[in-house]
């Protein structure tokens, strides 16, 4: 084999298999603008809101190749926001959450099936209400670049995904004629990477 045509062939093959040797980086959510909000119909007469907000995370991004990456996260029941008192208090209830027993919500991701240039869908097992189901987030790469608000440029990426589940799924049947039972949900992560 003539020098040339080694040489273009090994680096080939580099260029082909650089991915599998690249590693992914950590980065950690940012509590303060990472979030996910639900909705669900009210008696045919609203669309009501609820949102889990200030919560930690981590995703182990690969940019090389991104169906190596993962994220898990976990967050608990109590930091439900809804906007009203006696709202909150029924849902952290034995009626929904019940929250008391069940304390924490948790997804982790278990595939990543990379869909597009900047689109994939995240499959992982999500704990709720103390059961466990597969679900699958539609998910959209929103950015990845240096983080401007703070003093060291930090490098910083996010997302946004959507899904829908059945609270009748993890055992929430209550009033499931009245309220409904599929929830679309919404979740948008801003994350850091984890400095040294």
């Amino acid at each position: 084999m003539n020098r040339p045509l080694s040489v273009a062939l090994v680096a080939a093959l580099t260029a082909f298999t650089a991915p599998a040797f690249a590693e992914a980086v950590k980065y950690n959510l940012d509590p303060g603008h990472s979030q996910v909000v639900f909705t669900y119909n009210h008696l045919g007469f609203s669309t009501t809101y609820g949102m889990f907000s200030g919560f930690e995370g981590v995703i182990n991004f690969d940019a090389e190749a991104p169906a190596e990456s993962s994220v898990e996260v976990s967050f608990p029941v109590s930091s439900l926001i809804t906007g009203f008192q006696g709202r909150y208090d029924h849902f952290i209830g034995p009626d929904f959450f019940n929250a008391e027993v069940n304390k924490d919500v948790t997804f982790k991701s278990t595939s990543i099936e990379v869909t597009g240039e900047k689109t994939a869908k995240i499959t992982g097992d999500l704990t709720l209400h103390g059961v466990t189901k597969p679900v699958t987030l539609d998910t959209t790469f929103t950015r990845k670049g240096t983080y401007p608000m703070t003093e060291e440029k930090i490098e910083a990426i996010g997302f946004d995904a959507t899904t829908t589940i059945r609270r009748s799924d993890f055992g929430m049947d209550q009033w499931l004629e009245m309220i409904g039972d599929e929830l679309p949900i919404t979740i948008s992560f801003e994350a850091h990477k984890q400095q040294d």
